[in-house]
């Protein structure tokens, strides 16, 4: 195996799947250290190598991934043929609905209505905002001023009717009316919405929609029952979704807003996928755009945000950075599980 390689799945096993995916967490780190495996993903191109795409694709394929190390070594090396195939053929495009939540804030203060426009859209679940309902934890205060999630007040507002709900850990002065007491935000009006991606995902497409159920880890379910739900709001009224190259693609979406919208352009998890000059590029070509610019990205992934932060994201916690206009306002939960926001934002 390939330094890079292994070294790719221990970070997975320590900042992405500690904490969250205990079968991830050891697959990762058994990978890691295997040189049979590890020699099969090195044939591979360096992008498709990721621990995602190849837990998926087994996943996908009906392989254990819920069976411990020797199964699904055994079963994966055994079928590498349809693994290494489904690797090549799909993306991690993991569509979480869940950072809504963490982009409602920004959304809603915007001019309304919204045009909304998402670079890396998978099957578009993000685009809908407002169809879906939300559920924020404010830290409750101890005496002596420390946080507790004991007796945290709880605010839930968003589309009554709603199969989804969002729900959301918060932390700094959210720019919520009357926070951390009763809402009274407004959900953003959404007057048009539409997505690019390499390989737009069909919502009404069986076989697609049991890829992205593919890419949900296991323990996860809360997240299964969140996609299928969201995917349910999105089969109602389908996305326009573009398959194309990002900068060429965003300003021709960009100009067909309808007149009189606010355009936002905006992305979650996306960019890490790019080179650093193929990043820049885009987002000089976001900055010369009419209306405004949304990113939620890992600490790194954009320079020109993560100079400004006010403060470093905590050692090992896998937090993005949510900016506005390249403008950092908070951190958050990788799939929208927490919003941490900045007191200078």
């Amino acid at each position: 195996m390939r330094s890079d390689t292994g070294e790719l799945y221990r970070a997975f096993a320590e900042r992405e799947a500690s904490g969250n995916s205990p079968i991830y967490q050891e697959l990762a780190e058994r990978v890691a250290g295997d040189g049979k495996l590890g020699a099969l993903l090195d044939g591979l191109p360096a992008v498709k190598r990721q621990p995602n795409l190849l837990f998926a694709a087994v996943r996908h394929l009906g392989g254990p991934v819920t069976e411990g190390w020797p199964a699904f070594r055994d079963w994966t090396t055994e079928h590498w043929a349809g693994v290494s195939a489904t690797m090549l053929e799909r993306r991690t495009q993991t569509n979480e609905a869940g950072r809504c939540a963490t982009l409602l804030p920004l959304l809603a203060a915007l001019p309304q209505p919204l045009a909304l426009i998402e670079v890396g859209a998978s099957a578009g679940l993000c685009l809908y905002p407002d169809r879906y309902r939300y559920r924020y934890r404010f830290p409750a205060r101890e005496e002596g001023g420390r946080e507790s999630e004991v007796g945290a007040p709880v605010a839930e507002f968003g589309a009554v009717a709603s199969p989804v709900t969002l729900d959301c850990a918060v932390s700094g002065p959210v720019p919520f009316p009357g926070s951390p007491g009763p809402l009274r935000v407004r959900l953003p009006e959404v007057v048009w919405r539409a997505g690019i991606d390499l390989d737009p995902l069909d919502v009404r497409a069986e076989e697609d929609m049991r890829w992205l159920e593919s890419l949900v880890w296991p323990e996860q379910t809360h997240r299964l029952e969140r996609l299928r739900g969201a995917v349910r709001v999105a089969r109602a009224e389908p996305p326009l979704l573009v398959r194309g190259d990002l900068n060429a693609t965003v300003r021709e979406l960009v100009a067909q807003a309808p007149a009189g919208a606010t355009p936002v352009v905006f992305h979650s998890a996306v960019l890490a996928y790019l080179s650093p000059e193929e990043r820049e590029e885009f987002a000089a070509t976001v900055r010369r755009l009419p209306g405004h610019w949304i990113s939620n990205e890992a600490v790194s992934v954009l320079p020109t945000v993560a100079r400004r932060l006010p403060r470093p994201a905590p050692a090992g916690s896998g937090l993005f950075v949510l900016a506005l206009d390249e403008r950092p306002v908070a951190f958050t939960g990788p799939h929208g599980q927490s919003l941490d926001w900045f007191d200078e934002a």
